[in-house]
């Protein structure tokens, strides 16, 4: 939601109920070579599937490995999004290139719907990133791009919406009272978390499926189940980071790889094989490899979001 006055239901209680432990397939190890960015998960092929189940869409099978509506329609583009046969094969993804950010934080890649967190490393513990799929702004009330942080968390919150959205409700015939009551019909959720950027939110949602979608007025919508994962270990002032990066471009020891999204509606015109030479060539040391065309070629066409290697330093 976009432009409005949160007010949050008092409780008698305040204490925080630690969520459950992240599961392997939100949760990777950083590279112990700072200038890599490919990120796997343990014990997992790069094609990953599993088997659609009787009376599951690929709504569910999405929300299942915790990923958004757009992804797991990219990577079936032949399956029946709302009637997949039983026991048909669905590719998944176990591995990602990190976005081209500062890696504190929470960092937003929003044409990938995606949000990362990087929390500080535990005594000994090996450094960690988590991920989740995320909901942006529709077209018309964009999320923005740049740097903010968490100035405030609330538990149970209440929505007051703004003049603009009654409006646009009234005109719908859906007329929407002064003040939505916390619960599980506010469309906030159970979490908030407001950003420095006055009006926007990262929070639950009372409308899982649209996450991987642009559908909100310009807040980060997360599944219900995610945001309580996270919203215990993510600290008052926590840098946040809110980029616009269709093509990605990193190291995995001695091979780089490419990572092509969709851009967002209003970015279509640019042109994404000079971004991507571009982005090769700056991740090269200035200097442009000899890459596979067909590969780049395949990441550009299909934009699946996969990691697609497109050159290997020779004789390694």
């Amino acid at each position: 939601m976009n432009l409005f006055h949160l007010s949050f239901k008092a409780s008698l209680t305040c204490t925080l109920i630690l969520a459950s432990p992240i599961t392997p397939a939100t949760s990777f190890l950083l590279p112990d070579n700072a200038e890599e960015s490919l990120v796997k998960e343990p014990g997992e092929a790069a094609n990953k599937q599993t088997t659609a189940n009787k009376d599951e869409d690929l709504l569910d099978i999405a929300r299942r490995f915790d990923l958004g509506q757009n992804e797991i329609i990219r990577l079936n583009p032949k399956v029946d999004r709302w009637l997949p046969t039983a026991g048909e094969k669905i590719q998944l993804q176990s591995e990602r290139l990190l976005p081209d950010a500062p890696r504190t934080g929470l960092v937003l890649n929003l044409p990938e719907f995606r949000l990362y967190y990087f929390p500080k490393p535990q005594n000994d513990k090996a450094a960690t990133v988590i991920t989740h799929p995320i909901s942006i702004g529709r077209q018309d009330w964009d999320t923005p791009l740049g740097q903010t942080k968490i100035i405030q968390k609330k538990e149970n919150p209440t929505w007051t919406p703004p003049e603009s959205i009654k409006k646009e409700h009234a005109a719908k015939g859906d007329p929407l009272p002064d003040v939505v009551a916390a619960g599980p019909n506010n469309p906030l959720g159970l979490y908030a978390m407001r950003l420095g950027i006055p009006g926007y939110l990262i929070h639950s949602t009372n409308k899982p499926y649209g996450v991987g979608l642009r559908v909100s007025h310009g807040c980060i919508r997360m599944y219900p189940e995610d945001i309580a994962k996270l919203f215990p270990i993510i600290k008052i002032n926590t840098a946040v980071t809110i980029v616009n990066q269709a093509v990605k471009v990193g190291w995995y020891k001695n091979s780089l790889y490419i990572e092509v999204h969709p851009p967002l509606e209003e970015h279509q015109s640019d042109d994404l094989l000079e971004i991507s030479l571009d982005l090769i060539e700056q991740a090269n040391d200035g200097v442009l490899p000899v890459i596979s065309g067909r590969a780049l070629k395949k990441a550009l066409t299909e934009q699946q979001g996969l990691p697609i290697k497109v050159f290997e330093k020779p004789g390694k």
